[in-house]
């Protein structure tokens, strides 16, 4: 007989609690092998292929597209083993290549990501038709195979409430967390997610209620005003959900200015001459090097220099933990929003790996591929926003990092080079850092190295 699996949504590391449907690869009815990636979510690190660890036919798909699910609730059910009459679950056609590998064991391979499972290609995907049942010798239509996805959104939780007595259903310890912090009791929501599931949403949608209920006056005497004084209506204001990369860069950004003394130093340079040795580098033939590469080298070496900025603060220790070695992290744009890349001792590399590397990690970017890892684990951070047309900024630091170089355009500008006004291409260089790893005068000596490196770019051949 066939055994219906369910399939939950995985551990995806690094401590994510929960994941949004981005787009299923796989409908109700469809034959996946064991390890075919079934649906594509987005985390708060990265997009990522979830495979399913089961092979047979999916019988039905829990969460609409957009839906964010926490980890450990159902993501689909699949019918594996054999179907009543010997045949392998799913195999409509009697004909059984596929059937052996469909109707896979049900333990499944115990893989939860793309890249550590089996290496045999994926069956191709198939729309299964059972076959017909006889009835007083004629043959009857089968009944179609329904998608049994919950319908109801987060917004209107319409699910079963937690029995008095019993446990109480939330599965991500965030959910605890927020219902706890502002006192709601779980006991008396309604979850929207799959069997009654209390998702973020449901704690959301009732914190907002709550919170009307308690001030109606307030919330009425204040919205009128406000809409009459801009001159816009309630109709035109469009809230956007901060969750997925954008809310975890928010939090990021947010917990990095509640916790860190940051301060700002900068400094112009002159990068005439690194521009003419970048120029140098790549008509001797070989990979471009790029400007970029050369920064992070650069990097690298004031690194050695001043190792305090290559750390992190354990504020529960109350230590400075510093880092031998340099993961170097770098700012990348990205439709889905902003986000940085590690390259893995950064410090062992020259400029033509570091060029290599930079652009491998940056098409992953831009395709959303990077995974998790590629994203954790930096100890200092480059940020060259010069690319967007701007000379200075003040960069906010990566926590739990303790500085952050930012690097405007690189442009012509008057300077007074030898005594003398001259035209020099001219770059701002600004140095936010953890006041608490290092006194200004440790961050100033750092900035200074950076820009004599950038001016006097055999500066560096003293660390080479």
């Amino acid at each position: 007989m066939a055994q219906v699996l369910e399939f939950k949504l995985p551990d995806l590391g690094e401590g994510l609690t929960e994941a949004e449907i981005v787009r299923w690869l796989v409908e109700v009815g469809d034959v996946v092998a064991v390890d075919q990636p079934v649906v594509e979510v987005e985390t708060a690190k990265a997009m990522v292929e979830v495979p399913c660890p089961y092979g047979g036919v999916v019988t039905a798909r829990f969460g609409a597209e957009g839906t964010e699910l926490p980890v450990g609730a159902p993501l689909l059910t699949v019918a594996v083993g054999r179907t009543a009459d010997g045949r392998p679950a799913g195999d409509g056609s009697g004909a059984g290549t596929d059937g052996a590998k469909d109707g896979a064991s049900a333990e499944g391979s115990g893989n939860v990501l793309v890249g550590y499972g089996t290496s045999e290609a994926p069956a191709r995907r198939r729309r299964v038709r059972p076959a017909a049942p006889v009835v007083n010798g004629r043959s009857r239509a089968p009944e179609p195979v329904r998608d049994t996805r919950p319908t109801e959104t987060p917004s209107t939780p319409t699910g079963r409430a937690a029995p008095a007595d019993g446990p109480v259903p939330v599965i991500s310890p965030l959910v605890r967390r927020l219902a706890r912090q502002n006192g709601l009791d779980l006991r008396k929501l309604t979850g929207s997610g799959p069997d009654g599931l209390i998702l973020r949403a449901d704690v959301e949608h009732a914190l907002r209620a709550g919170d009307t209920q308690d001030r109606p006056d307030t919330t009425k005497a204040t919205a009128a005003p406000a809409a009459a004084a801009s001159g816009f209506g309630t109709a035109s204001v469009t809230r956007v959900p901060l969750k997925g990369i954008r809310g975890a860069v928010a939090d990021k950004l947010s917990r990095s200015r509640t916790e860190i003394p940051d301060a700002t130093c900068w400094v112009d340079a002159d990068a005439t001459e690194l521009m003419r040795t970048r120029a140098a580098m790549n008509a001797a033939g070989g990979p471009k090097i790029s400007v970029l590469a050369l920064l992070a080298r650069i990097c690298t070496a004031a690194l050695a220099r001043f190792p305090e900025l290559n750390s992190s603060v354990d504020t529960e220790a109350r230590e400075v933990v510093r880092y031998a070695d340099v993961h170097l992290g770098f700012a990348a744009q990205t439709e889905r929003g902003l986000v940085v890349p590690v390259v893995r001792d950064a410090h062992t590399r020259d400029a033509e790996s570091l060029t290599a590397e930079f652009a491998r990690l940056t098409e992953a970017a831009r395709e959303g591929t990077l995974t998790p890892a590629q994203l954790t684990g930096g100890t200092f951070t480059l940020n060259n926003y010069g690319v967007f047309g701007v000379d200075g900024s003040t960069p906010i630091i990566n926590h739990p990092e303790a500085a952050m170089l930012g690097v405007g355009r690189i442009v012509p500008k008057p300077w007074v080079y030898e005594g003398e006004l001259a035209v020099r291409q001219v770059v701002q260089l600004s140095l936010t850092f953890d006041h608490r790893v290092c006194d200004g005068g440790t961050a100033g000596g750092f900035l200074r190295y950076v820009a004599d490196c950038v001016e006097q770019p055999a500066v560096l051949l003293r660390t080479l």
